[in-house]
């Protein structure tokens, strides 16, 4: 980030011309003392003296900040301070000479002048350097936080994309189950909610967190899925009020838990599951379900869920949380 990007050549200007009071100080101090030596004819002369010296230090000071700042880009403090020195002695003889010409004699360009013209350029030299160093300093935070964001994205992706395999899976065999029933009208609403499951999956993966709102369009054309697979005795009671629908989610929150259920519970006419989705008073999403387990333990690793951990810590930097007192199974999502 270039630093006039933060102080345009107008804050320069006012730096440099309050920087050009304390250059000038020492004259500022003995202007009254200088004048009474002098005859009224000559008081304003000296003044005029005065104020051109003033003026001519704020410009030299404002055009030294000015190329220390934008103009030079070598890192080298050496380089640096070459090129400031030439530019602040060449403005120095410069002076020398039009005052020269001004007043007809050389006094007063002495010691104290020299003295000036070295602090300013001391003083330029050193905060072009300390602001290219800080520059360099922030380009590299910069740098370093996107390498991070890009990562964070990257393990974001793979551990979305982990969900895919296994639900593609089971909609195609619930498709084929009605295929084979020719239930035409039921298999072409299956198709349309299936692609618009398809996409959102598939759309995913560009997508970090989405609105609560989104996350539940989901819900409901995979609910019908879900409905049909399991012939109605599955079913979804969702309480969201309107006004929360604007709450943030990671994407695809919802499909593992669902997913969840279905593997470890049995679903038949004796168990019918109702699968209740609600905010607490804590803006919690709670995903909440009768516990009715299969005689026969699943198979599984315990991945969807360990993938939705990972998901919020990465995307929202809190942390699920599961109750089962053996009869209600929940799952508390913090919301964003």
């Amino acid at each position: 980030m270039n630093t006039l990007d933060n102080h345009s050549s107008l804050k320069l200007l006012a730096i440099s011309i309050v920087s050009a009071v304390f250059i000038v100080y020492p004259n500022i101090a003995s202007l009254s003392w200088e004048l009474s030596f002098l005859s009224e004819s000559k008081h304003a002369s000296h003044l005029a003296f005065f104020f051109i010296k003033y003026i001519y230090f704020s410009l030299l000071i404002w055009g030294l900040l000015f190329y220390n700042l934008k103009k030079i880009k070598d890192f080298c403090f050496k380089s640096r301070t070459i090129r400031t020195f030439l530019i602040t002695f060449t403005t120095y003889a410069i002076f020398v000479l039009f005052m020269y010409l001004w007043n007809g004699k050389i006094h007063g360009f002495g010691s104290l002048l020299l003295f000036q013209f070295f602090v300013v350029f001391i003083l330029s030299s050193f905060v072009g350097h300390m602001f290219m160093m800080y520059n360099v300093q922030r380009k590299k935070e910069q740098e370093i936080e996107n390498l991070k964001i890009e990562s964070l994205q990257s393990q974001c992706d793979a551990l979305a994309n982990q969900i895919n395999p296994h639900f593609f899976f089971n909609s195609l065999n619930s498709l084929t189950a009605l295929i084979r029933k020719k239930e035409d009208e039921n298999t072409l609403t299956f198709v349309n909610n299936l692609s618009d499951v398809f996409r959102y999956i598939l759309q995913s993966d560009k997508k970090g967190l989405v609105t609560l709102d989104e996350e539940l369009e989901f819900v409901e054309a995979f609910r019908y899925m879900m409905e049909v697979r399991f012939a109605n005795k599955l079913e979804f009671k969702i309480q969201v009020d309107d006004d929360k629908l604007n709450l943030k989610i990671p994407v695809l929150s919802l499909l593992p838990l669902i997913d969840n259920i279905v593997v470890h519970n049995t679903i038949d006419s004796q168990h019918k599951m109702m699968v209740g989705i609600r905010l607490n008073e804590q803006l919690e999403l709670v995903i909440s379900n009768p516990v009715f387990p299969k005689l026969t333990l699943p198979t599984t690793n315990g991945t969807g869920i360990r993938n939705l951990e990972n998901r919020f810590s990465i995307l929202m930097n809190k942390k699920i949380r599961i109750e089962n007192d053996g009869n209600i199974y929940s799952v508390y999502l913090p919301l964003k």
